[in-house]
């Protein structure tokens, strides 16, 4: 369930970000629900985007510097940060400021998210800085039905102020016993028993385009024949079977007859 990067450089065409290019505010998207809150937290603190993504694609953890904190902007994985998102942070090295702050996206809630995170910042050397939980349109269609456009649009609208406010306050949360089992015992259930691909298939609707391929953040998409075929490595971030153009990509029994979430074309 561990996603180990190589010891790379990540910049603008493969070389070393300088000072001045340096991004405050990375993160990790697989519908776009944690892009957009990244893009509109950017555009708001006048800092710069990495997209994770990215470095994933290239197996590269990242090189950075930067005189101003650090912001993850992330999705939540059954009440947690996804772990290629927590392997890429230990992977990579940070300099200059040493705090940070989590802003992660959800469906419902983000439990006892930000004790990991705390942990995470701990073992990196971080000063923790808080997590803000933001909810938006539920994505994950391998388990949960989405909504429809307009819930979306009504969901996004409702999150807007919390995301505005994201590294102006982050408050600690409180949460219960129920929060702890979820963000513990559930999420290592969830990497043990649902995190594969192998439930994963293409329709005869395939056009052998190959958006799957470019969409998987961790390379384990591959045409065969013009057909997708995946390999050991996923994660569940819902971007291939979410962003197919056909809708020709199902999980198992679970995905049939739900509609896709993808945030470009819901979100109009």
């Amino acid at each position: 369930a561990s996603t180990h990067f190589p010891c790379l450089r990540a910049g603008r065409r493969g070389r070393m970000l300088t000072q001045e290019e340096c991004p405050m505010v990375l993160y990790f998207s697989g519908t776009g629900n944690s892009r957009y809150a990244a893009e509109r937290i950017a555009g708001i603190l006048g800092d710069g985007l990495v997209s994770m993504n990215d470095c994933f694609k290239r197996e590269a953890p990242g090189d950075f510097c930067s005189e101003r904190p650090y912001v993850f902007v992330v999705p939540t994985y059954a009440w947690r940060i996804p772990r290629v998102v927590t392997d890429f942070i230990l992977a990579s090295r940070f300099g200059g400021n040493q705090t940070a702050y989590f802003v992660a996206t959800c469906g419902d809630d983000t439990g006892r998210a930000y004790r990991y995170a705390q942990a995470l910042c701990t073992e990196k050397g971080f000063k923790y800085m808080g997590l803000s939980a933001v909810v938006m349109p539920e994505n994950y269609v391998a388990m949960f039905s989405v909504p429809g456009a307009e819930e979306a649009r009504r969901i996004v609208e409702a999150a807007i102020p919390a995301i505005d406010a994201a590294g102006e306050r982050f408050p600690e949360q409180r949460t219960g016993k129920i929060d702890g089992i979820k963000s513990g015992i559930v999420n290592c259930a969830f990497y043990r028993f649902s995190v594969s691909a192998r439930g994963f298939y293409a329709t005869e609707q395939c056009i052998s385009c190959g958006k799957c391929v470019e969409l998987c953040p961790l390379n384990n998409i591959v045409l065969t024949a013009g057909r997708p075929q995946w390999g050991k490595r996923c994660t569940h971030c819902m971007a291939c079977i979410c962003g197919c153009p056909a809708e020709a990509i199902e999980y198992k029994k679970k995905s049939k007859g739900k509609e896709r979430y993808l945030f470009e074309k819901t979100i109009r």
